[in-house]
């Protein structure tokens, strides 16, 4: 976006508490690249752009590291970096075209998308599930959980979701195991639910796992072992940068396709990345995010599984949300696809990438 912004455009951002932060570029190393057909050519001017997470969390580690060791730049692109707390909250700015980019859980946005909002997928840097159930120290196995609670920050949401889902797996009832609203914006209030005695149980990601278990709460259950579709970390963006800026949409996807390989290649440096974010220096946290994100989930192609999306809508078309897109009209994996067609991944990667 550029000129001065909008009285709307303001008012906008009084209303959601937006944080805008110019990110510092580094230097960076180039890599394997001999000739990546999206860099930015020489002498021309940045593309400036606003992209927004909507939360704080270790799974946007491909995104912290693009933006802290400049590959943003090196595609000639000038990020304006903003924060926003909530899934409905961002989509909305990203229909609005107050930002241009969206990164978040798809598993959050999804239903909105698929209820009508102005998005689409275009980019999973992660697929699957890193949530896990962390309980009191009673509760040894999921089957502990008849009579106690699961704390999440509020109905509707995805932890919600996925506490329902959870209950269902074990053939629980909603009365058998309370979900209990506690409020927040994020998982740091369930899980201190968990400690003040208000819960027995919490579902969190890396890196809050760590800080959980090492103030003696159990690990019980991870529920990628659900099998439920899911697709985490994921690009959007909007109909009006498909239609007028396609060329834009390609390079972050680029950029990000590269940074998979960065952070494989540079733990250190994604780490340092993710402790800035997240204004968090704690090693063994810190680890618990790199081996989650960095390994367990990582989808290098960046491909978003059009089957995986299908069953997230019929998830949430069970759930009561009015579903008005199916998966093929809310993804576009032409960027995607566009990365092995050029060979840009075997360059990036030096050859095919591991499997």
């Amino acid at each position: 976006m550029t000129g001065p912004m909008s009285r709307q455009c303001r008012i906008f951002r009084m209303a959601c508490g937006m944080t805008v932060l110019m990110m510092p570029f580094a230097a960076v190393d180039p890599g394997p690249i001999q000739a990546n057909p999206y860099l930015g050519k020489p002498g021309e001017a940045p593309a400036t752009v606003r992209a927004a997470t909507c939360a704080l969390s270790g799974g946007f580690i491909h995104l912290y590291a693009a933006l802290d060791n400049g590959l943003f730049e090196k595609y000639g692109v000038k990020v304006e970096f903003v924060s926003i707390r909530g899934s409905v909250v961002s989509l909305a700015a990203l229909a609005s075209d107050e930002i241009q980019f969206l990164y978040c859980a798809a598993d959050a946005t999804i239903p909105g998308v698929a209820a009508g909002s102005d998005a689409k997928l275009i980019g999973a840097p992660l697929v699957g599930l890193p949530w896990v159930l962390l309980t009191r120290k009673d509760i040894k196995r999921p089957e502990d959980l008849r009579g106690k609670s699961i704390a999440v920050t509020r109905a509707g949401d995805l932890v919600y979701r996925l506490a329902r889902a959870l209950i269902r797996k074990f053939n629980f009832t909603e009365d058998d195991v309370k979900i209990r609203p506690v409020g927040g914006t994020g998982q740091v209030e369930p899980l201190n639910a968990v400690f003040a005695g208000l819960a027995e149980a919490c579902l969190v990601t890396p890196p809050l796992d760590v800080r959980g278990t090492r103030n003696g709460l159990n690990l019980v259950y991870r529920l990628n072992d659900l099998g439920l579709p899911a697709v985490y970390s994921s690009i959007h963006t909007n109909t009006k940068i498909l239609k007028e800026r396609p060329g834009l949409a390609q390079k972050w996807v680029a950029a990000l396709a590269e940074s998979i390989y960065f952070v494989e290649k540079n733990p250190e440096k994604s780490k340092a990345a993710v402790a800035k974010a997240l204004k968090l220096n704690d090693p063994e946290a810190l680890q618990s995010a790199y081996e989650a994100y960095a390994k367990l989930l990582v989808n290098r192609r960046m491909i978003v599984p059009e089957s995986t999306v299908a069953g997230v809508i019929e998830v949430a078309r069970e759930q009561g949300t009015p579903v008005r897109k199916k998966a093929a009209e809310i993804i576009d994996n032409t960027f995607a696809e566009n990365l092995d067609k050029s060979g840009f991944l075997r360059e990036i990667w030096g050859g095919d990438l591991p499997r």
